[in-house]
């Protein structure tokens, strides 16, 4: 009873705002706001239409920095640690999402605080200290983070940024979203205020607002930003990413427990297009993230026991972690969107055969597709599972902002008005033309001196027999004949070992 009830309120939630919702464009600054007066919060969600991408040749990672600077860093009026102090009583907390096209600053505070809040949040975006110890302190955070923490501590993320260096070698998405070790390094604070002097205009901020807010505001937003310079929003084009050509393997080394595998390619789809909706049920289907709804998750963990987690992706997919939070984070919209698998942890003794696994029920996947049952069990899941991603103020803010982004209708209402009209022909459809089981990269973190066998094992397709700590079932056991031999096409001269030290440093 009490998730019936749970489900109905935010269902009547979401109908509620739905009327309320509009977006405001006069001016340069664009804005989009929710109003709910019944709500005692208020939420900031303010874009900056700038990511990595805008970061120069040699200053890989400036635009994080300047971010940080900004998010972490005091007022011309306050210090930082001011900053901090003042927002404590009101329970209200600034942060910074960077991405590779555009940057998000995200405010939250009770309405009663607003106008002080107000005024804090927006001279940290206008007024920026730019202090010295707070630009070291956060280019050594910076630092930090790609040198210790990603190459050495976060396998997951690891594997998952080694994939896209590898899907992006030649593009504008190549390197994280706080740059290079290199570039990082060279960056110099006179370098950040000019970042900030080029990039942070009228043209490129986007303010969204959710809440229960006054009316008032918004003609203070519009001419609170516009001392900043009026310049138009341009933007960076995007060459085609590379053709994959077989299976292209890089094997990251580092002291490892146990392994971490992503793979995937590029898919030139986004939510804009009618067949992404097509391409989300069937993504459901075949691995929906922290659920036991998918394929992947039922034949390799559900059957085998071979790890925690296996998922896919038909877009880039951050967050999704931490005490309850399944939900992905919002605002890094791509227009170069990419499928993806993800395998976590392994236990190295079967890594050979938990990529064999996975690219076993893959290639079923795209040959076969769904029967119409799994189509119509999964599209009623879908249309009742996405109702609750929107499920505050805050997400709905951002999914709304995603949408403008791709220049579509509202997300979560566009999912309901396709997914009704959704047939098991057109996803099956969808799978066999964006999805490709035979043109794949795959990024694998393993333990120190293991590249080499486990390549030289992929590329020679030796036998790869799993490793039960417990009995399995003898139809299962059957199974695994077939996939322990399943051939791999591995591209030997575009696939390699490399250390993880040598990842993200130039």
């Amino acid at each position: 009873m009490k998730r019936l009830h749970l489900f109905s309120t935010l269902f009547l939630f979401a109908m509620a705002l739905t009327t309320l919702f509009h977006e405001t464009s006069q001016g340069a600054i664009r804005i989009t706001e929710i109003h709910s007066s019944n709500s005692p919060l208020v939420t900031f969600r303010v874009i900056l239409r700038a990511g990595e991408i805008h970061s120069p040749a040699g200053k890989e990672g400036l635009n994080a920095l300047t971010a940080y600077g900004i998010a972490q860093g005091g007022t011309q009026e306050l210090s930082y640690q001011q900053v901090v102090e003042k927002l404590y009583p009101w329970a209200a907390n600034i942060n910074v999402q960077v991405d590779q096209e555009i940057t998000t600053f995200i405010g939250n505070v009770h309405r009663d605080h607003l106008e002080e809040f107000y005024k804090l949040f927006t001279d940290l975006l206008l007024r920026p200290r730019f202090d010295e110890s707070d630009f070291s302190r956060v280019k050594d955070l910076g630092l930090n983070y790609l040198r210790n923490t990603l190459r050495s501590t976060s396998d997951e993320q690891l594997g998952k940024q080694a994939l896209n260096a590898m899907l992006y070698a030649h593009h504008p998405y190549k390197n994280t979203e706080f740059g290079t070790v290199q570039g990082l390094s060279s960056s110099t604070i006179d370098d950040v205020k000019a970042y900030y002097k080029k990039i942070y205009t009228q043209g490129n901020f986007w303010f969204g607002i959710a809440g229960g807010y006054p009316k008032s505001i918004i003609e203070k937003i519009k001419t609170d930003f516009s001392i900043l310079p009026d310049v138009p929003f341009n933007e960076v084009a995007l060459p085609k990413p590379e053709l994959i050509n077989n299976l292209e393997v890089m094997i990251v080394e580092k002291p490892a427990r146990a392994f971490a595998i992503s793979m995937g390619h590029p898919i030139l789809l986004t939510r804009k297009d009618k067949d992404f909706y097509a391409l989300l049920v069937a993504n459901s289907y075949f691995g929906e993230h922290r659920t036991f709804n998918g394929v992947l998750m039922n034949r390799l963990r559900g059957d085998r026991g071979l790890n925690y987690g296996d998922y896919s992706y038909i877009e880039k997919f951050t967050g999704g972690v931490g005490s309850g939070n399944v939900f992905p984070d919002l605002n890094t919209p791509l227009r170069h969107q990419f499928f993806s698998i993800w395998l976590r942890p392994v236990q190295p003794e079967n890594t050979r055969f938990a990529i064999r696994n996975a690219l076993f029920e893959f290639k079923n996947f795209v040959e076969h597709g769904l029967t119409n049952d799994d189509f119509e069990k999964t599209k009623k899941f879908v249309l009742n599972y996405s109702k609750l991603w929107a499920g505050t103020l805050n997400r709905r803010l951002g999914y709304q902002m995603d949408s403008e982004f791709y220049g579509t209708d509202y997300f979560i209402d566009r999912i309901d008005r396709e997914l009704q009209s959704l047939s098991v022909e057109e996803v099956n459809a969808a799978v066999k033309k964006y999805l490709n089981n035979k043109n794949i990269k795959i990024a694998v973190v393993v333990d120190e001196g293991k590249g080499g066998e486990i390549l030289n094992g992929m590329v020679a397709n030796a036998i790869s027999p799993i490793k039960y700590a417990s009995s399995v079932s003898p139809n299962i056991l059957e199974q695994d004949k077939l996939i322990e031999k399943f051939q791999l096409s591995i591209n030997n001269e575009r696939s390699k070992v490399v250390k993880a030290s040598e990842l993200f440093e130039k």
